[in-house]
């Protein structure tokens, strides 16, 4: 699906946007000064004239200078900016779209894991100082993103109740006390901001989220219990210990699963969303923080294909074939679930087979072919769903079949959910 269809479904509702220029395009922007002119009248111009979509940022890359990219991304990143910036200064948008780049919360550290400590790392310092100051400078905020959930994958010691903003131990900095890593990350930013002259830049995360299937932690019941905890912050009014008065601008990551998303960081990567792929709503939430839960609105007239699965046939005796067929079967699908901690990890040998052969299947459309793994697998009409484990069925739409993650899809049914929420 085209980007400018997707940009084109969020006309005339009001709804504040974002539009984002991928990492690998970043060198050309910086490189032409025309490159960046022609992707602001390409893709935004465009859609302000005929479409009314109310486009607040421009998202220059995503997260760029991540430790695990070595640089890579470094030296393009600014020049970029300012060419994006410049070109929306011209065609007249630079007052109401602002240009910035998200940035993972690496950037920033403290070596004492106390936010009044913070500063930014020391590799890419003197870039993040030239950085802010073009922030400052053209009025736009600094986009980061936090992941509390993270900190609990990153470290099994990680007290757990400081990432659901619960009741567990207190952190003291100075004269401020914490008791979640929202406000220690943030302000942990804020103290590195300090540091480098610019204390009042405006923040906006960019991603916050908990994901529900790849690992131990991600589970839709802590999903849920983190939800809560940050509506109920958010629906409170109080920002940090730093900046009391100061009330959240945040962007949810995400509203849907992405079963294509790269899983070189974890195998929960592609379950962030409050929603599965099909639009149907994962937990109860409650988006006003008040606690009064319930299944938000699910996505309407999704087409689904037919109501068959493909799983292992438990006639089989000889066994030496399943080895291999899995690994070709997850090599194309989705096996995040079967894996330790997955929400099918607690099945059967013979359930996680069925399941990796069922994603590699309806990922297939159902095809015939799609469900054989030499003679292994055969197509079953009732569900094989079992507790957590649940086995999807493709969904089309418009006359055409999609793979889960494709957010068109159920984009229009998501939007209708969310807007009925609030």
């Amino acid at each position: 699906m085209p980007t400018a269809t997707l940009v084109k479904a969020l006309a005339n509702t009001g709804i504040e946007v974002m539009l984002a220029i991928p990492n690998l395009d970043l060198q050309a922007m910086a490189d032409d000064y025309q490159n960046a002119k022609d992707w602001v009248k390409d893709n935004v111009t465009q859609h302000l004239k005929t479409n009314s979509v109310n486009i607040k940022y421009i998202a220059v890359g995503n997260e760029p200078f991540l430790k695990s990219y070595n640089g890579t991304f470094v030296k393009p990143t600014l020049p970029a900016l300012k060419n994006v910036q410049k070109a929306l200064n011209e065609a007249g948008y630079g007052k109401t779209i602002k240009a910035s780049v998200p940035l993972n919360g690496d950037v920033y550290e403290s070596t004492s894991n106390l936010p009044s400590d913070g500063a930014f790392r020391k590799d890419v310092r003197d870039i993040m100082q030239q950085l802010v100051n073009f922030l400052s400078d053209n009025d736009a905020p600094f986009v980061v993103n936090i992941y509390p959930f993270l900190s609990l994958y990153e470290n099994p010691d990680f007290p757990t109740e400081f990432a659901f903003f619960g009741n567990g131990k207190t952190v003291n900095d100075k004269q401020n006390s914490y008791t979640n890593v929202l406000d220690a990350n943030y302000d942990t930013l804020l103290w590195a901001l300090k540091k480098v002259g610019v204390p009042n830049l405006k923040i906006i995360i960019g991603e916050i989220g908990w994901p529900t299937d790849g690992n131990s932690f991600a589970t839709n019941k802590n999903a849920q219990k983190f939800y809560d905890g940050l509506f109920k912050k958010l629906g409170s009014g109080k920002g940090t210990p730093m900046r009391p008065d100061t009330k959240f601008d945040i962007y949810l990551f995400g509203l849907l699963d992405e079963d294509a998303k790269s899983i070189a960081p974890g195998d929960f990567e592609r379950h962030w969303g409050i929603f599965r792929f099909d639009g149907q709503p994962k937990f109860p939430i409650d988006f006003t923080g008040k606690g009064q839960n319930k299944m938000p609105v699910g996505a309407k007239n999704v087409k689904y294909l037919d109501q068959q699965w493909c799983v292992f046939d438990r006639g089989v005796r000889d066994m030496s074939l399943v080895p291999k067929q899995m690994e070709e079967a997850c090599k194309e699908g989705d096996c995040t679930s079967i894996g330790k901690g997955g929400s099918c990890s607690g099945n059967d040998n013979l359930t996680k087979v069925s399941q990796a052969f069922n994603m590699y299947y309806q990922i297939k459309n159902q095809k015939e072919e799609a469900c054989d793994f030499n003679g292994l697998a055969v197509v079953v009409k009732k569900n094989p769903s079992n507790g957590t484990c649940f086995f999807p069925i493709q969904i089309e739409s418009g006359g055409f079949k999609v793979v889960f993650g494709s957010f068109a899809t159920v984009f229009a049914g998501v939007l209708y959910a969310f807007l009925t929420l609030f």
